[in-house]
């Protein structure tokens, strides 16, 4: 019932950006509005990148907080990730999750309370 979509993946070369986001439904932010964004490089491990509290705070990982800004549009159901300055090794499948959120996730691995989207790929070329 809980569905979670990501688009907004792309390629853009080094230091240009791109504005992901996430629609859920099967619930709403009212009621539940823990969600972050998640990313693995190809072979490399599932880091959690930036995230929403149940009280609309946030916190990002280390080296992203001035680039990256993760926000919320409470009526229409969905978190964004808007990224700057985009570095090849942001290069990634990114994951939208929500629920119960820890830093250190297995992306896609769904719980009793953790859902994830489908991911989206942000290739940065040279």
């Amino acid at each position: 019932e809980v569905h979670l979509v990501e688009s907004g993946g792309g390629s853009v070369k080094a230091g240009g950006s791109l504005r992901l986001s996430c629609v859920a439904s099967g619930f709403s932010f009212g009621g539940f509005a823990t969600m972050g964004w998640v990313r693995q490089p190809p072979g490399g491990k599932c880091l959690l990148i930036a995230r929403f509290y149940g009280d609309g705070t946030t916190s990002y990982m280390y080296d992203v907080e001035d680039r990256f800004t993760i926000s919320r549009d409470i009526a229409k159901n969905t978190i964004y990730l808007q990224m700057n300055t985009l570095k090849r090794e942001d290069a990634a499948t990114y994951y939208c999750v929500a629920g119960e959120i820890t830093w250190n996730m297995d992306c896609g691995r769904p719980g009793p309370d953790r859902y994830w989207g489908q991911g989206t790929q942000v290739i940065v070329a040279s």
